[in-house]
């Protein structure tokens, strides 16, 4: 059995310069049959970087810088964590990705890039829009929250985790308000929060709002999730 380096993209630095990323990326790639090479944000040549490897993953953080968005956008009070470097170097590896048809997976931030990269609207604090009735990240930002989303019968998602309903891991405040074009919506909160998206046309690119690895470990359910990313990035011929 072969075993595919999977690209997992990285935090920015902190005050002392240092690069983060939690250790739970790595071992969910490792569990899932992956070699992990983790990408610090600033590289500019991106087709350079990919070809070392044969997959994708768009880790969680902070927030998108707004001028991104297209549109003149108000700074919100909310919004924290925002990484110019961090921002410019995975808007480049989303199109990049896309036009190789490498196998991608975003996670929670991740599928904002993805929907940014392609003109999607980004709904910049959720409560101003869908209310309170589901709690998609706690007001102790330190800790996250639970609850459950319906998944399209049809889509990729739901063969992969082998169910149209699931309990997720949540830690976001900001989402996409709709699909970019040649993605669909393929997962939603019962507030109507999108939760998932996939490509169209794509052989694997699929997005969750969720943290599906701060549950791999513990839920085979998610665990097929990184597995069948994997198996996508296993059989990926660099075209």
């Amino acid at each position: 059995m072969s075993y595919p380096v999977i690209g997992i993209s990285i935090y920015g630095r902190n005050q002392e310069g240092e690069f983060y990323l939690p250790g739970a990326y790595v071992d969910v790639v490792r569990k899932a049959g992956g070699i992990p090479l983790l990408l610090p944000p600033g590289e500019s040549n991106i087709d350079a970087l990919l070809d070392q490897v044969d997959g994708l993953i768009l880790a969680g953080g902070g927030d998108i810088d707004p001028q991104f968005l297209g549109t003149p956008t108000t700074w919100h009070p909310k919004i924290y964590g925002v990484d110019l470097e961090r921002d410019t170097f995975e808007l480049a590896l989303v199109e990049r990705v896309v036009q190789r048809k490498m196998p991608v997976l975003g996670v929670c931030r991740g599928l904002q890039v993805i929907g940014v990269a392609g003109g999607a609207e980004l709904v910049v604090h959720i409560p101003d829009v869908y209310g309170e009735s589901v709690l998609h990240r706690l007001e102790e930002p330190s800790r996250c929250t639970q609850h459950a989303v319906t998944i399209a019968p049809d889509s990729l998602l739901a063969r992969t985790l082998q169910r149209t309903t699931t309990p997720i891991t949540s830690w976001h405040h900001q989402a996409i308000g709709s699909a970019p074009p040649q993605w669909r919506v393929v997962a939603t909160a019962e507030d109507g929060v999108i939760e998932a998206i996939e490509h169209t046309s794509h052989p694997w690119a699929v997005a969750v709002q969720w943290h599906p690895e701060m549950m791999a470990l513990e839920d085979s359910s998610q665990m097929a999730l990184f597995a069948a990313f994997v198996q996508a990035s296993r059989e990926y011929n660099g075209a």
